[in-house]
């Protein structure tokens, strides 16, 4: 396969990135490298990755027109993995216009791209965000997402519904996947395990909303990339049994498909603030606050569908996966 690969130089995209090329794929990353972020922390993961020969990377924004259609000229695609994103529910709330550049007009060149160039496979992320208001849980494929609490969750809503469109006009092949608090070494500074981190080292406080009254399905960054890699050369067909008059939110008559990744085991929040206080050695100075807008107080992912597709397990425990994340964090800032 020659795969394209955007948000190269993010978290999941550089895992991602870096399982492929181990098992022989050619790879074109593509990254704009915003300072939403650390920038070094992204050029240290892209160092991973030039190490092979079979990685291209290209800096590049998404919301270039001419250029996203210059790279799917340029290389012939086979799939396509979309993970570049303007990420954050809380930033979205002061910069609504970076997601409406990247998440819908980005994500548009992209689809614009998988269909002139008749691309096998489009993966995208969508986002547990997409539930919002709901309380029922687990979160299911098959409940109904019209509440969006945060423009972030509504443009991966739009995502979605822009992903159907094109699997329905084009017969573009498109898989959704809402990720769930994906966690582990080379994440985000702005996740809350991450910055929880460097606050408990640096003895900053931590800010705890909700009072400390949330719950996670924190989920692995191992498992995700397990997860993708067994979809990207399953890209899903029509289902012939889509009933119109009871319509199935995650599937179609046209060839697209939507699935939840993630652990499928929330975790509270004071838990998780517990195991890495232990981890670190050190205990957190920690400021309860109120809800943030935006915010949702518990999410919880439904996957047995994904589980029936590809026989998806998430195995790695919270506690084990909190040890790596807090190894790869000593070492990484020594």
């Amino acid at each position: 396969m020659t795969v394209l690969i955007t948000g190269a130089a993010g978290f999941i995209g550089m895992h991602l990135s870096k399982r492929l090329l181990e098992v022989g794929h050619n790879i074109v990353g593509i990254d704009n490298k915003n300072d939403y972020y650390d920038v070094q922390l992204k050029d240290d993961r892209l160092s991973e990755l030039i190490k092979f020969d079979n990685f291209t990377f290209q800096q590049l924004d998404l919301a270039d027109r001419h250029g996203i259609d210059n790279l799917f000229k340029e290389h012939g695609f086979t799939h396509v993995i979309n993970l570049a994103a303007q990420a954050g529910v809380r930033y979205s709330l002061e910069n609504p216009r970076a997601y409406i550049d990247s998440n819908l007009v980005g994500f548009t060149n992209i689809l614009e791209g998988c269909r002139h160039y008749k691309i096998k496979h489009l993966i995208y992320a969508s986002s547990s965000s997409v539930y919002g208001a709901n309380t029922k849980m687990p979160f299911s494929t098959m409940d109904s997402v019209d509440h969006p609490v945060s423009l972030y969750a509504a443009t991966k809503k739009a995502n979605e519904l822009m992903a159907h469109t094109y699997s329905h006009l084009y017969q573009v092949p498109t898989t959704g996947l809402r990720f769930f608090t994906v966690y582990g070494p080379w994440g985000r500074p702005d996740m809350a395990y991450f910055s929880f981190a460097n606050n408990i080292m640096n003895g900053v406080p931590i800010k705890v909303f909700n009072h400390g009254d949330m719950m996670r399905d924190f989920t692995y960054i191992d498992d995700i990339v397990e997860g993708i890699l067994r979809l990207l050369e399953k890209p899903p067909v029509a289902d012939e049994n889509w009933d119109r008059e009871n319509p199935n939110p995650s599937s179609s008559y046209a060839p697209y498909k939507l699935y939840n990744i993630g652990n499928n085991e929330p975790v509270k929040l004071m838990d998780f603030i517990h195991t890495l206080e232990n981890l670190l050695g050190k205990q957190a100075i920690i400021e309860f606050l109120p809800m943030q807008p935006g915010d949702v107080k518990a999410t919880f992912a439904d996957v047995d569908d994904l589980k029936r597709a590809i026989g998806f397990n998430p195995s790695t425990s919270i506690g084990e996966g909190l040890r790596r994340f807090v190894e790869w964090y000593m070492q990484y800032y020594k």
